[in-house]
């Protein structure tokens, strides 16, 4: 009987949405009036005051959209993320490919990539809001050194974890720099870019909503910003399982083009295992 209930590739699906209803269901259990906080407070409202009430937030979030208000806020910061994930994984790649291929300049910028790194790129916000002003380009900026980051270690590492027989062979069969790139390095390097878009992804959402937080008219970040002004707990929570969902969403996608792109790469887990 447990064998056929467990999780397993069949169900896990199942799992998964039972889980998230279990954690709803505790939500609403730990902020209602009348039932458990009535023993840690001495009001019992005061839990849904600062947790927030779960049949209100999603219910805020079906105004959100039914209403049509959400809509445009969604869009400017989902083209935030968009051209933030976009251009920071586009230059990570670049960067971390030419750094990982060229010794000297690896050794010549190595200090400069990792006091970089060391920054902490959110007190940018305010200097890149000074430089690009408070549209959009202001939270793209930010962004993109939260992704570039990521990406460029990844694969940085990746190609220089390439094989010295893999490449002393191709060279054997007379590839040249441009068909090791493409057919040795690039490969090698993609199971660790791959790795890294998955939290490239959150991070880019990061950069868009901080963004928003410090300037801005318009965004979900926004939204959030002045439900926090007003107290209202319920909006924020809003605000945040919306773009939870959008980031799952984002992710979902850069897994479906690492499953078409990476064919080749034999399956290292098995969810029967389990």
């Amino acid at each position: 009987m447990w064998k056929t209930l467990r999780p397993n590739r069949a169900n896990l699906v199942i799992w998964q949405w039972l889980l998230l209803v279990l954690c709803f269901v505790l939500w609403y259990v730990l902020t209602s009036p009348t039932l458990l906080p009535a023993f840690y407070f001495d009001d019992p409202n005061k839990a849904a005051f600062f947790f927030g009430e779960p049949q209100k937030v999603l219910q805020r979030i079906w105004e959100w959209f039914t209403g049509g208000e959400i809509y445009l806020h969604l869009w400017i910061t989902l083209v935030e993320t968009v051209l933030a994930f976009t251009l920071g994984t586009a230059l990570g790649l670049g960067v971390g490919l030419w750094l990982a291929l060229s010794p000297l300049a690896s050794a010549l910028f190595d200090p400069y990539i990792k006091a970089a790194n060391s920054m902490p790129r959110v007190i940018l916000a305010p200097i890149f809001g000074v430089w690009f002003g408070l549209g959009i380009w202001s939270k793209v900026a930010l962004g993109v050194t939260l992704v570039f980051f990521i990406v460029f270690f990844n694969v940085y590492q990746g190609v220089k974890e390439v094989s010295p027989v893999v490449l002393a062979n191709a060279r054997m069969l007379g590839a040249n720099r441009k068909q090791l790139l493409r057919f040795v390095y690039l490969p090698s390097a993609m199971s660790w870019v791959f790795s890294s878009l998955h939290t490239s992804v959150g991070l880019a959402f990061v950069g868009s909503v901080v963004g928003e937080y410090l300037g801005s008219a318009r965004g979900v970040g926004y939204l959030i910003l002045q439900a926090e002004g007003t107290f209202d707990i319920n909006t924020v929570f809003a605000g945040i399982l919306v773009l939870t969902a959008f980031a799952l969403i984002l992710d979902a996608i850069v897994g479906m083009g690492e499953r078409r792109l990476m064919k080749w790469q034999p399956k290292t887990g098995d969810t029967e295992k389990l």
